[in-house]
């Protein structure tokens, strides 16, 4: 999938301010809203742009805590295998595979650490789970989006 600047300028427009109307994306990167449309258009079929949501501050719906755990698995656990398991958790806010002795690293928020603790206690009790290992966050020091504007990111520089 090519991105040529004015696509990659919509993004970064987008990823400021989903809200934004065609007509202040166009604005702002030299377009008309009609051509600001065609473009998003045009970036939702090729998959460039998956979606829009909002973002949403974790403790004012009562998520304060949060984790990240290591998952040892047993044998030849698939990917897909630990993915559908995980998914059926709500508190389980990402997952991935990852290199080193773990074979996959969650990233958890709970309401508070009597909370983790049963999240981690049910994701143990998956078949394929041989251990865990767990580190609660203290201090959240950056936190930022994936990409947060073309000035500030190397995907859209």
């Amino acid at each position: 999938m090519e991105l040529d600047r004015l696509d990659r300028d919509i993004i970064g427009a987008l990823v400021e301010d989903a809200r934004a109307t065609y007509a202040e994306i166009g604005q702002r990167v030299g377009l008309s809203a009609s051509a600001v449309k065609r473009r998003i258009d045009r970036l939702r079929e090729v998959g460039a742009i998956t979606g829009f949501t909002a973002r949403i501050e974790p403790a004012a719906l009562g998520w304060t805590t949060e984790a990240y755990v290591e998952l040892f698995c047993a044998g030849k656990t698939s990917p897909s295998e630990i993915g559908v398991a995980v998914t059926r958790h709500p508190e389980v806010v990402s997952a991935c595979t990852i290199t080193g002795e773990a074979d996959a690293l969650l990233h958890i928020r709970a309401t508070d650490v009597r909370h983790v603790e049963q999240v981690i206690e049910r994701i143990a009790a998956e078949p394929f789970v041989v251990r865990t290992k767990s580190s609660i966050v203290l201090s959240r020091l950056i936190d930022a989006p994936l990409i947060t504007s073309r000035n500030e990111s190397p995907f859209l520089a």
